[in-house]
């Protein structure tokens, strides 16, 4: 049989047949994740709207604080006239009870005009101010008793000194007891023309106060001098009968510094007591105010909008940079601020150094047993107590031990002889714990674990004697002896030192566990690469974790 003859394969094969669309097979979105991933995102999305949102409201509710509104005049069916600025509106239903306050004839119009709203009314709160004429601040105003409303042109804002705001109409100014202007225009002109100097005048008074507080500042320092010579060496010394002559004449110099100053203030108090503005309120009440008390004022409803913006920013001005005022309820937060700062920098310094070498010392040196797993637990107990009972040990013992202890010594001193046997001790343990150390880190010694325990155990007992010696030291009185003597601890009480440490405390946890975090990341890889090279522990962490763990 020939080859030609054999039955062979075609040159080309057939394609094969196209799969439907239709009938590949498809994975689901859940296989590919398509599920989770919308749920995470739109959960990024829902925290991110919240977190801007919550700002959103906080930049809006301070820009309505400060932001000048206008001030209406309401008048209602009881004849009586609020005027002030809208703060609150809200929807109410009036109870029965509600409508015996008034007279029958207002009672009736009130309940028809609740009655029309099918029993629902609605009441605004008008800040009124005029706290030392009304004694209130607030006004609650229902829409059933409202009869008009105006926005009167030349109602007054007037931010005082004390008495909170005060809301009214200038009926006329006086100079020196005699009217110079009794229209409201004139008066206002009056008003603008001579509050600048006034204020500067204000402020000069201020500056002299401080320097009579500087003066009697320097004669205290000198008597708390003498004080304490008094204590150490008596009254019978020659120190004592100097002190007390020198004293003699740092009070006549200081009575003489504080007559000149206390002259020029008075003049400038005499001076200032001459501008009044006299205002009337919507109920007609008269007063007099003087233009050293009002820190600014201005007619609401003549304001454009660059003067509503002037006065906006002379509010936050004031908010941030000065001192408050009528109990902590207007002015500024310049203290708070101020300390707030100051605390969390020596917070940051103290806690930083000791949370990172603790950390340190935890990840990198020390190895696992009863001491570490304590130390671990106990710092991680710490990150559990309420920050009250850190607070409370703040004030026991930073304030009232160690500060008691810096201002006059030990509270209860030993006598010399127990205390010298006491400090023999100490000094024993001392060289003791070198010892044990000494011998435990030669090379080749057996039972280093032995050592290392028993070191560990003495140094902790020569630091309790050590402690124990400057806690019952008979011979030091501390440094503020004379000034606690009147009654007047410097550091025995709140301050700022002590706040801080207290918080240091508080976040030690804190940074410890992220320190740890930061160190445990760097790869292990990477030290004993280090180590290869011929690096030390130390050229390790410094050269190598530290860098590569300081994002964390």
């Amino acid at each position: 049989m020939s080859l030609d003859t054999a039955t062979s394969a075609p040159a080309t094969a057939a394609p094969a047949a196209a799969v439907p669309r239709w009938r590949r097979r498809r994975t689901s979105l859940s296989a590919h994740g398509e599920p989770m991933v919308w749920l995470t995102g739109g959960a990024l999305a829902a925290a991110l709207i919240m977190i801007i949102g919550l700002l959103g409201w906080i930049f809006f509710e301070g820009i309505v604080t400060f932001w000048p509104q206008p001030v209406v005049l309401v008048k209602t069916l009881d004849g009586e006239s609020h005027l002030g600025e809208v703060t609150r509106a809200e929807t109410f239903r009036p109870e029965p009870a509600a409508f015996d306050e008034y007279d029958s004839d207002v009672a009736a119009k009130a309940k028809a005009a609740v009655a029309d709203r099918h029993g629902v009314s609605k009441r605004r709160l008008l800040r009124t101010g005029n706290f030392d004429l009304a004694g209130t601040h607030f006004d609650w105003v229902p829409d059933f008793l409202q009869t008009s409303e105006q926005r009167p042109p030349w109602a007054l804002v007037l931010e005082r000194m004390a008495w909170g705001r005060f809301y009214g109409f200038p009926q006329a100014f006086l100079l020196d007891g005699r009217e110079v202007a009794k229209t409201p225009e004139a008066t206002w002109a009056k008003y603008n023309q001579y509050h600048g100097e006034v204020w500067r005048r204000n402020r000069e008074r201020d500056q002299l106060e401080q320097e009579i507080g500087d003066v009697n500042g320097r004669v205290s320092e000198e008597r708390l001098r003498m004080r304490g010579i008094e204590l150490r060496q008596g009254k019978d010394s020659a120190a004592w009968a100097a002190a007390l002559r020198h004293l003699t004449d740092a009070q006549a110099e200081a009575n003489r510094q504080a007559e000149t100053l206390r002259a020029r203030i008075n003049e400038l108090q005499q001076e200032n007591d001459r501008y009044v503005m006299r205002m009337e309120t919507a109920q007609g009440q008269t007063a007099e105010l003087k233009l050293a008390d009002i820190v600014r004022a201005y007619p609401a409803n003549q304001l454009s909008f660059s003067g509503k913006l002037s006065i906006f920013l002379s509010r936050w001005k004031e908010f941030l940079t000065a001192k408050p005022r009528e109990a902590n309820s207007e002015g500024g937060v310049f203290p708070a601020i101020f300390g707030t700062v100051i605390m969390t920098l020596v917070m940051t310094l103290a806690v930083v150094p000791f949370g990172v070498l603790a950390a340190l010392y935890l990840r990198e040196y020390a190895k696992a047993g009863l001491i570490v797993s304590a130390v671990r637990i106990a710092i991680n107990n710490l990150a559990g107590v309420p920050s009250i009972v850190f607070g409370v040990f703040g004030l026991g013992f930073f304030c009232y031990s160690v500060g008691g202890y810096i201002d006059g010594g030990p509270a209860r001193p030993w006598s010399p002889p127990a205390w010298f046997v006491l400090a023999g001790a100490a000094l024993l343990a001392l060289a003791a714990a070198g010892i044990v150390s000494a011998i435990g880190a030669r090379p080749g010694v057996s039972g280093q674990r032995f050592y290392g325990s028993a070191a560990v155990t003495v140094w902790l007992v020569a630091a309790a004697l050590a402690v124990a010696t400057l806690a019952t030291t008979p011979y030091f009185h501390g440094f503020f002896e004379a000034r606690l003597s009147e009654g007047s601890p410097t550091f025995g009480k709140g301050g700022l030192i002590w706040a801080s440490l207290t918080l240091a405390l508080l976040t030690l946890p804190v940074v410890i566990v992220a320190t740890e975090e930061a160190l445990a990341s760097v790869p292990r890889s990477m030290r004993e690469g280090s180590f290869a090279c011929g690096a030390s522990k130390w050229q390790t962490i410094r050269r190598i974790v530290l860098p590569r763990a300081m994002p964390g």
